[in-house]
């Protein structure tokens, strides 16, 4: 099974905690990421393939943000498998290329796409998308996967308000889904189990190796595991704002990946992009075209 993070930068530590339970459970569950590093950079001997990096604890970079090594360096203290594969930052016609790639080395049968938050759940006509090219370009190459399971997996129910994300039509969104059959229910993360407890190490560890750009998502994540309420406080990078901490945070929203991707209103508008600009070029003619239903807010 991989396990991918599919909106960038630490979105993999949100399916961390369910790689662990899968390894537990003697599943084979391997770590993949959407990378926001200058992966052009590493060593030849770092490729699998084209465009699928093999990121392992002692991997050399000159980029100072590479969450990916940073899991990886964590992985390997636990003396647990400690490769974490990193896709570069492109458009869905080579992304899906080279999810093609490592599913077919890894033998995969299953992938579940995470994302840290859940505006990877938007279909284009929300009052706001959050920050949609990255996890589109994911939904959109993995749906492409001739892959017997796929399943989109959120965890950060509310972060994505500081981009925009009307969480009501979150909630709207699943509710479609459900009436699809595609809704396939909710979980808690919870510090009382050991992936639980461990994810919370994880991003302890993370925040030790990029002291100056922590997980805003998974640190409000973590926050709600421990149990936090509010206007947590956990980095500088959250100064200004006024953050909510609560227990649907650390809620796991499960959805079926194909009824996700026939949802969306642009999503084959993407199909043929090279670049993670395109993407964006073409979120927001979309946009242009479209009135978005109005936010609504929650009654009680």
């Amino acid at each position: 099974m991989l396990v991918a993070g599919a909106g960038g930068g630490f979105d993999v530590y949100a399916g961390l905690p369910l790689a662990l339970a899968l390894r537990e459970r003697g599943k084979e569950a391997y770590l993949a990421n959407l990378s926001f590093s200058h992966l052009d950079g590493l060593g030849l001997d770092v490729w699998l393939a084209e465009d699928v990096a093999a990121v392992g604890p002692d991997t050399d970079s000159r980029d100072w943000y590479f969450p990916e090594r940073a899991l990886a360096r964590w992985l390997h203290s636990r003396r647990l498998p400690s490769t974490v594969y990193a896709f570069p930052r492109v458009g869905v016609r080579p992304l899906r290329a080279a999810y093609e790639r490592l599913t077919a080395h890894l033998g995969i049968d299953a992938v579940v796409l995470v994302d840290g938050g859940t505006d990877i759940l938007m279909r284009g006509d929300e009052a706001g998308l959050g920050t949609p090219v990255e996890d589109m370009a994911s939904l959109a190459a993995v749906r492409g996967l001739d892959v017997p399971v796929k399943v989109v997996v959120c965890l950060g129910f509310g972060v994505d308000a500081y981009h925009g994300v009307n969480h009501a039509q979150v909630l709207e969104n699943l509710a479609a889904l459900e009436r699809d059959g595609a809704y396939l229910g909710a979980f808690s993360l919870s510090r009382a189990t050991a992936p639980g407890e461990l994810y919370l190490d994880a991003v302890a560890h993370a925040r030790g190796e990029m002291p100056s750009h922590p997980s805003i998502v998974n640190g409000s994540i973590a926050a709600a595991v421990r149990g936090d309420f509010g206007d947590v406080r956990f980095t500088d990078r959250t100064k200004g704002s006024e953050l909510f901490v609560n227990p649907l945070m650390a809620l796991y929203f499960a959805v079926d990946l194909d009824a996700l991707a026939a949802r969306s209103l642009y999503l084959d508008r993407i199909e043929d992009t090279v670049l993670a600009r395109q993407i964006a070029s073409i979120i927001e003619d979309y946009r242009d075209e479209v009135t978005p239903r109005p936010p609504r807010v929650f009654p009680h």
